[in-house]
Order: C-alpha cells, then sequence, then structure tokens
C-alpha cells in the first residue's frame, strides 16, 4: 500500500516561486493562467496494516514532521496495490 501527500501553501499565505511560474507562463501566451500554487508530493510504501491503520498513522506523520500547519495544508491519498 502507498500513501500519497501533497502539501501546498495555506491560500493566504504567499507563494513567490507560484507568481514565478505563473508570469511565466503568461509570458508564453498563456494568458488564460489566473494564479499557480506550487507544492511538493510525498510518496510513502507502508506494509502490514489496514487503510484505516494507514490513514491514522500517515496524518501523525503528516502532523509531526511532514507539514508545517502554520503555513501548510495537505491532502492524503491511500493506493492499495
Amino acid at each position: 500500500m502507498k500513501g500519497i501527500i501533497t502539501v501546498v501553501l495555506k491560500q493566504d499565505i504567499l507563494d513567490p516561486q507560484g507568481r514565478a511560474v505563473m508570469n511565466s507562463l503568461q509570458g508564453l501566451g498563456y494568458d488564460e493562467v489566473q494564479g499557480v500554487r506550487i507544492g511538493k508530493s510525498i510518496e510513502i510504501e507502508l506494509n502490514g496494516i489496514s487503510p484505516d491503520e494507514a490513514d491514522a498513522r500517515l496524518r501523525k506523520m503528516c502532523e509531526s514532521i511532514l507539514v508545517n500547519p502554520v503555513i501548510e495544508d495537505y491532502h492524503l491519498e491511500i493506493i492499495e496495490d
């Protein structure tokens, strides 16, 4: 089983990297682009636990080390092999 955690800055936190990418895309003629948020994806492989246990364990990992809850939000997806 695999957990995929997507971490992004909260909406009210400025994202200068996202702004730079948006400006570049618009400069290349992609005028429809009105916003870009840059984040990170973390994949964690898990063995020997149920999907419910995996969800709980991954959330604890996020809260303890993987995500800064002051400035970041996360989305968790569990994929069973």
